[in-house]
């Protein structure tokens, strides 16, 4: 191998390795803060102590996204890198996971799924308010979601030679961190009840020619590792609400509706009951 080729050849490494040093990230996010206060809202929002009218009417839907303008893309291709996979399908199959667990609770006797649409970005209170009225809930759960996917370009990861030169083949070791949250209000009293967290870090690799479709794969297995970890936390948020309601504690006010007793059932038909039972003892004894 004479000089030129083996200068040519230190060049082209250190070439690739000076480009593999800047990591990229791809970014999906919508977040609740920026939804309920954005920075351009001068009136300061003051929480008051919630009044609850039980059994409660639910409301659940995904925060607007935040727009972002993600510039990484693959080296080797020139491709845009765009993998977040939180469809439009994925966020419905996941709001119907979180009204799941709302719907196991005597508490609540209604939830309605709003669509994103009706949700507009950085709408605030007034934009609740409206759903509110539109939908003729109490509460709302919103869900909100972030996920980054850094990207470490490792351009000396393997070198094969063969009889026309060098190949370096390249493998992306993709980092993918998810964070799901589920916040629910007291839309009239602007308070925050509760939240339900969940996160997911999922590593992975992949060779320039399936980098998007290993990057999409591991979008999908973050979401689903954060959403269940989010809604195995937000069952156990509403045990602890429900005892908050029970016990009638002083950041929570609690009236009922009518033929409402806390059970899930009026207290005349719970006589009722009773008053059967004891007959049919009766006439058995």
């Amino acid at each position: 191998m004479n000089n030129v080729w083996k200068v040519s050849l230190i060049l082209l490494t250190v070439i690739f390795v000076l480009a593999g040093c800047a990591g990229q990230q791809t970014r999906s996010r919508s977040s609740v803060v920026d939804y309920l206060y954005p920075s351009d809202q001068d009136v300061a929002i003051k929480p008051s102590v919630p009044v609850l009218k039980l059994p409660v009417k639910v409301g659940i839907a995904f925060v607007p996204s935040t727009p972002i303008d993600n510039h990484a893309t693959n080296f080797w291709t020139g491709k845009k890198l765009t993998p977040n996979a939180l469809t439009s399908v994925a966020k419905a199959e996941l709001l119907e996971q979180v009204a799941s667990q709302f719907r196991e609770r005597e508490y609540v006797q209604s939830i309605e799924l709003i669509p994103t649409e009706y949700l507009s970005q950085g709408g605030g209170f007034s934009n609740l308010d409206q759903i509110k009225t539109m939908f003729d809930i109490d509460i709302i759960a919103l869900v909100s979601h972030d996920q980054t996917q850094f990207t470490d370009e490792n351009y000396l990861s393997l070198t094969y030679w063969s009889i026309v030169g060098a190949y370096i083949i390249k493998g992306e070791i993709n980092d993918t961190n998810t964070m799901m949250d589920t916040v629910v209000y007291d839309i009239s009293s602007r308070k925050m009840l509760f939240r339900a967290p969940g996160k997911s870090v999922v590593k992975g690799s992949a060779t320039p020619v399936n980098l998007s479709e290993q990057l999409r794969n591991d979008s999908i297995k973050g979401f689903e590792l954060a959403a269940d970890e989010m809604i195995k936390n937000l069952s156990l948020q509403l045990e602890v609400f429900k005892n908050k309601i029970k016990n009638k504690t002083e950041d929570v006010k609690v009236v009922h509706r009518k033929n409402y007793t806390g059970g899930g059932a009026p207290s005349l038909l719970i006589f009722i009951i009773l008053a059967s039972l004891s007959l049919v003892r009766n006439r058995n004894s």
